[in-house]
């Protein structure tokens, strides 16, 4: 059923969901929007951020916001990636390059998934925008090796490696639906690594090529072998606890990823907006602190950076602009996040990323 709704309406990201799931099947839209089992840690993702007050600033020049930052070199104008997401082309036929030159047209960067329904290659040669390239380390370390050799000669600027995988979480969604890519689509970038159809299998695709391909005796010696694998900056994905956070950057990684992988793995586990502030205090400045989760608003990306975060990462808010209206709809997401940052700054009299700092944000009273 399509949204009659003109473009014109869509004024959040809650909206560009609703525009979305109206054009989405629905196995595509529950694969998107699903969590882990019954969901709890889905929906504390987002409640976390509401349970935060900001205690705003008042008669301070804002007539000009600088939200520009440098991240491992790249400067962007606004603190708001884009997260690594699987199976763009499910939302929109234009996939991974609609939403690489939407990122690449706001400055921002753009993360590729391993699992992307379009080659790594591909992308980069159809933006000119800055990206990131995300992936697993397989049983096979071959498949991995190749793939970070594959990133550098495409000009990707970082490796985010994403270790909170070692089985798939339950996503009950995908299981009922007997999730499986559409005829046409594949995972472009393991094109002749893996069979074609994930195998002999029973529920989930996904499930099934994680089972068999992903290497669950990952442990952080094995950091230490992948950084070994490029001169790229190394980021790790999935990073809930401070002891964790130093570990991996004794490991050689440049920074780490707040996030519990949008609440798609182990249900239970702590809101990212919730342990963000223990984990940047860990890191101390000495790497890269971003966060995903439940970033929805310009006062959720306020309050991520005042407790510690140099960005967030924002995943199904793009795909739900991809769905909506292509490679225009995820630019719309951006730039309403970004504007909304901007606003947001200005009634809390923050005129730049650095006065946004941990007294701006206190836990609301119950």
């Amino acid at each position: 059923m399509q949204d009659a709704r003109p473009a014109s309406s869509l004024l959040t990201v809650d909206d560009f969901e609703r525009a979305a799931r109206a054009r989405l099947s629905r196995m595509a839209y529950n694969y998107y929007r699903s969590g882990a089992d019954e969901g709890w840690t889905l929906r504390a993702n987002r409640r976390a951020f509401r349970r935060l007050e900001i205690h705003y600033r008042v008669l301070v020049d804002v007539a000009e916001r600088d939200m520009s930052t440098t991240l491992l070199g790249t400067k962007v104008p606004f603190p708001i990636l884009v997260a690594p997401t699987a199976y763009h082309s499910l939302a929109h036929p234009d996939g991974e390059i609609a939403s690489s030159r939407a990122a690449a047209e706001l400055g921002t960067i753009f993360t590729l998934s391993m699992l992307a329904t379009t080659s790594l290659e591909d992308v980069a040669a159809a933006s000119d925008g800055p990206r990131w390239f995300q992936l697993y380390v397989h049983k096979d370390r071959g498949i991995t090796r190749a793939l970070v050799q594959r990133a550098e000669a495409a000009g990707y600027r970082a490796l985010m490696l994403t270790v909170d995988t070692p089985v798939l979480g339950r996503r009950l969604a995908d299981v009922r639906n007997n999730f499986v890519l559409p005829e046409g689509l594949a995972m472009a970038n393991l094109v002749g690594a893996i069979p074609a159809d994930g195998g002999e299998r029973e529920g989930s695709l996904l499930t099934a090529y994680i089972a068999s391909r992903h290497d669950a005796s990952l442990t952080w010696g094995d950091i230490e072998w992948f950084r070994s694998l490029t001169r790229l900056p190394v980021l790790l994905k999935g990073i809930v606890r401070p002891d964790d956070a130093v570990r991996a950057l004794e490991c050689g990684a440049a920074g780490v990823i707040v996030s519990n992988h949008g609440a798609r793995q182990l249900d239970g586990a702590p809101a990212t907006i919730d342990v963000l502030p223990s984990v940047a205090d860990a890191i101390a400045g000495r790497g890269v602190v971003l966060l995903d989760g439940g970033v929805r608003w310009g006062t959720d990306v306020l309050k991520a950076l005042a407790l510690g975060a140099n960005a967030v990462l924002v995943g199904r808010p793009v795909l739900w602009g991809l769905a909506a209206l292509g490679g225009e709809g995820v630019a719309r997401v951006l730039s309403t996040l970004r504007d909304d940052l901007s606003v947001a700054m200005a009634l809390a009299g923050c005129p730049d990323l650095s006065t946004l700092d941990r007294d701006l944000v206190r836990k609301a009273h119950p």
